[in-house]
């Protein structure tokens, strides 16, 4: 974002002198924006959306499930990669920020590879926990969750 404080030349009669902004959003972005002088925001968190240790535990045993289906059913040559595969999809979800972009990827990666497990991997990405964990990170995560893997908002 690129911000310019453009002093405009006085009109004749103004007695104040005014200020301009001139604001340039480039890429994706969301969130709100001000600009000006003298701007108050207040921020009002939403209620954050947790999981309980039961929800937690189901969690770990759905992981734990499919490192166990992913090390029988992978062939020898990709099963090494497959479990690293695993392994990073199950520290982008349980981070304080899902990250999005290796769920992606890590889906894709058994999409192309072992499509026989792809649907394994899609039913934990999806699975409705994840989807708690990812609205607790924030309107727009959440958002951008349902844009890349479907669904609709929670109630």
């Amino acid at each position: 974002m690129n911000t310019e404080k453009q002093q405009p030349t006085p009109q004749e009669g103004e007695t104040h002198q005014s200020e301009q902004y001139e604001v340039h959003i480039t890429g994706n972005v969301s969130g709100q924006i001000a600009v000006g002088h003298h701007i108050h925001q207040t921020y009002q968190p939403r209620e954050q959306t947790s999981i309980s240790s039961e929800e937690l535990a189901t969690l770990q045993a759905l992981l734990k499930d499919l490192k166990t289906r992913v090390a029988t059913d992978a062939p020898p040559e990709l099963k090494d990669a497959a479990l690293e595969r695993v392994n990073e999809l199950e520290e982008a979800i349980l981070t304080d920020q899902p990250d999005l972009t290796t769920m992606e990827y890590v889906m894709r990666w058994f999409a192309k590879r072992l499509p026989a497990l792809a649907g394994t991997v899609a039913s934990v990405v999806v699975h409705p926990i994840v989807g708690k964990l990812v609205e607790a990170a924030g309107d727009a995560l959440a958002d951008e969750f349902r844009r890349r893997f479907g669904g609709t908002s929670t109630p």
